[in-house]
């Protein structure tokens, strides 16, 4: 059977994906998303989502866009990308029940929830998508899905059957877990300042505490009938207001933009507003691999002579190795490590293999001699306990686990196997949209010993030794998170 032909640049899916108004229920996505319990279970174990929020969106929005927004050849690689991934992601949650991430219900549940609230959207605008045209871009949504090889008979059958489904779902499966509270009324209450804010962050905790309130009370007023319902959660008058205002006014707002500037990623699949690599206030907002270059850190005060890398070492932990943001490491914060290697460079399934492995050897290395209460976990003070010592006891230690990290990281990066990294491999994986070129061209000379322009194995190796093993902060490799 010949596959269906893929929404285009004209299709009302891309026109209605791509729009900015889309972020208006991009919180009422998540929450639903996370209400099952498997992808509770997920997010708790091995997401990064409450130390790295701004990263964790920025991926999902990627995603979204490789998905919906590319060709069929672009679609199949991000289709076997995420079931890699998902495979990578199950165990049993806190009451003892198995989970994964492959289950299929589930991988269907978090593909609906996407066309239910795009249709939501613009129901909560006052324009809501007649019968004829909610056919037609389910008809679009469904030639998407049928890449994931999921059984027809998961799905709605039709457009008119989604209602039914929600209710369904929302009253015999989903449950109100300590991540759907957290994401309604803490995330964004705690989540750290986002990197492009730049001078106006000393402003983020008055800003960030506003629109925490605003996105949360917005959220409940727009999540189902039956979700409020089962769940208790109360739609108050000035809530149904706010969310009144806010979906009609953006509505009339984006209507009255000219085309280019409507959306977000245009229905061509291209980004109509290109983030400009010399934006000054632009910079990294995910501290991805171990040094990931353009991460500036302030360093702590220190007495003048002495040993800096105790300082340095808990500068790694809490800004690196601790992916979850739960104050100890474990596998899940190594696996998070190399997917966001892997992220950005799309490497073929044995690379990426190869990736996994040695970030899985690392881990390995770390637990056995450093989890010194045999709590399957290390903490900041045993990690740095075991790593002077381990330092201190011969060159050998550093190449039983975070070299082997290390050098998988160079190889994956070195797209053309030249044997070094240019530039532009290097901004691949440590740079970004985001990233200031400043910081850019300071992490590139930190790891670019002889200035020939390029990177070798050996500098790239050398650098992260040196930010180990120096005592001092003059030593290059030292200033690799960001200058002291």
């Amino acid at each position: 059977m010949a596959a269906a032909e893929l929404p285009g640049p004209d299709s009302l899916l891309r026109r209605t994906l791509g729009e900015w108004r889309i972020g208006l229920v991009a919180w009422r996505l998540l929450v639903l998303q996370t209400a099952d319990p498997a992808v509770a279970a997920g997010m708790d174990r091995f997401s990064t989502y409450r130390a790295h929020p701004w990263r964790r969106v920025e991926h999902t929005m990627d995603s979204g866009r490789r998905l919906f927004f590319s060709d069929r050849e672009g679609l199949r690689r991000e289709v076997a990308r995420l079931e890699r991934t998902h495979r990578r992601l199950a165990g049993t949650d806190e009451q003892g029940r198995p989970f994964t991430a492959s289950d299929p219900a589930v991988r269907v549940w978090v593909l609906v929830t996407l066309y239910e609230c795009m249709t939501a959207m613009r129901e909560l605008s006052g324009r809501p998508l007649a019968p004829s045209e909610l056919e037609r871009m389910y008809g679009e949504f469904r030639a998407v899905c049928a890449e994931f090889d999921l059984a027809d008979d998961l799905f709605p059958a039709t457009a008119a059957d989604v209602p039914a489904y929600m209710d369904r779902t929302i009253r015999e499966r989903l449950e109100y877990s300590e991540p759907v509270r957290y994401l309604l009324f803490d995330m964004l209450r705690q989540a750290p300042a986002p990197r492009r804010l730049g001078r106006l962050k000393p402003a983020w905790p008055l800003v960030r505490t506003v629109a925490a309130h605003a996105i949360g009370a917005l959220t409940v007023a727009d999540l189902p009938e039956a979700f409020r319902e089962r769940f208790r959660l109360r739609r108050t008058r000035r809530a149904a207001l706010l969310s009144f205002l806010l979906h009609r006014g953006m509505r009339v707002l984006m209507n009255a933009l000219p085309e280019e500037r409507r959306y977000r990623t245009s229905p061509a699949g291209d980004s109509p507003t290109p983030r400009p690599a010399t934006d000054s206030t632009a910079s990294t907002g995910r501290p991805s691999a171990p040094g990931a270059g353009p991460v500036r850190i302030p360093a702590p005060r220190r007495r003048k002579g002495a040993d800096s890398r105790p300082a340095r070492l808990r500068t790694f932990f809490h800004q690196v190795l601790d992916q979850t943001g739960d104050g100890r490491i474990n596998s899940a914060d190594l696996q998070a490590m190399a997917h966001n290697v892997c992220w950005p460079l799309e490497l073929a399934p044995e690379r990426e293999a190869r990736v996994y492995a040695a970030f899985e050897t690392w881990w390995q290395h770390l637990g056995a001699g450093m989890d010194a209460d045999g709590d399957g976990q290390v903490s900041c003070e045993e990690f740095v306990t075991a790593m002077l010592t381990g330092i201190d006891a011969g060159p050998t230690y550093l190449e039983q686990g975070l070299l082997v990290a290390v050098r998988a990281i160079f190889h994956a990066a070195d797209a053309d196997g030249s044997g070094h990294l240019c530039a532009d491999e290097y901004r691949t994986v440590f740079g970004g949209s985001r990233v200031h070129p400043a910081e850019l061209n300071h992490g590139f000379r930190q790891l670019d010993h002889d200035g020939d322009g390029r990177i070798t194995e050996d500098e790239f190796v050398q650098a992260f030794t040196d930010y180990f093993t120096a005592r001092t902060d003059t030593t290059a490799g030292s200033q690799l998170l960001g200058r002291p």
